[in-house]
């Protein structure tokens, strides 16, 4: 009976919402005209969108670059601040981006970081040309996402670091390893779920990535930003094709469901492996 309520939260919230999109997926439909059934028509068309295909090729791209910077920086900064006087002010810093909201940090970079007008162009006469470069539009996107994101990721990886017993990293110490050996070859190893954890948490950050680009590049220039999220987002709210943006949003769903579990699977094979298990 105790989880009676939660059951009905989960299902008005997430199972409904889910049921509806799963039969919008069926339609041919505007959201204000009359639905047309159109069977499996919508998802056969994902197999001829080369815009689909551009778009989860940009999101691949925006992923193989952040996922593994966030990994890297999460955890390269907690070894960094362990133990430091400041360490709590420190964490407070970095974890301070992932409070503000998304529209308003956007805000913030935009009126700072704008080539035309910005801050930093007016201090320095340096600027980002995200407005018209591919690649500096990429770098714009990737750096945002890392300063909202990294501070979680440092908050994590530093819990993880706290829960290595220190009898381990003492007694490999004495037996003459260096700092570097004890970390490389005791405390990584150690980190395995945490790096999956937040390899999933990345990568799922990665897949469905739409605010930032809504709010600084809206997909440009020439489409170089248009992740898979915001296409969702262009299909379904500014070209009015609700069934076909269902059918999408089923789509971005398996897709990521699919890479997490694969990239669990491949997480634990390396740890089973690595601890001859």
């Amino acid at each position: 009976m105790l989880a009676v309520p939660a059951l009905i939260v989960f299902g008005l919230f997430s199972l409904w919402p889910l049921i509806n999109v799963l039969r919008y997926a069926t339609w041919r439909w505007s959201g204000t005209s009359e639905p047309v059934p159109v069977g499996w028509d919508n998802y056969l068309r994902l197999f001829s969108d080369p815009m689909l295909w551009q778009s989860l090729g940009v999101t691949a791209l925006f992923a193989v670059i952040t996922v593994p910077a966030f990994l890297v920086l999460s955890i390269v900064i907690a070894w960094a601040i362990e133990g430091v006087r400041a360490e709590r002010f420190i964490k407070a810093l970095l974890f301070a981006p992932g409070l503000i909201t998304v529209s308003g940090s956007a805000i913030a970079w935009y009126l700072l970081y704008n080539p035309d007008f910005g801050l930093l162009i007016e201090l320095t006469g340096f600027a980002l040309p995200w407005n018209s470069q591919p690649a500096a539009a990429m770098a714009y996107i990737v750096l945002f996402t890392l300063w909202q994101q990294t501070g979680y990721g440092v908050l994590v990886a530093s819990a993880a670091l706290r829960g290595v017993p220190a009898e381990i990293k003492e007694a490999a110490r004495i037996d003459g390893a260096g700092e570097g050996q004890v970390r490389r070859q005791i405390v990584l190893p150690m980190l395995q779920p945490v790096v999956l954890f937040l390899t999933v948490v990345g990568t799922v950050f990665a897949l469905q990535a739409y605010t930032a680009v809504s709010l600084l590049t809206r997909g440009g220039p020439f489409g170089s930003t248009r992740v898979i999220g915001y296409y969702l987002y262009e299909t379904a709210f500014e070209r009015f094709d609700l069934g076909y943006g269902a059918a999408l949003t089923v789509f971005v769903m398996i897709l990521t469901l699919a890479v997490a579990l694969l990239q669990a699977s491949a997480m634990a094979r390396r740890g089973r492996a690595a601890t001859g298990t």
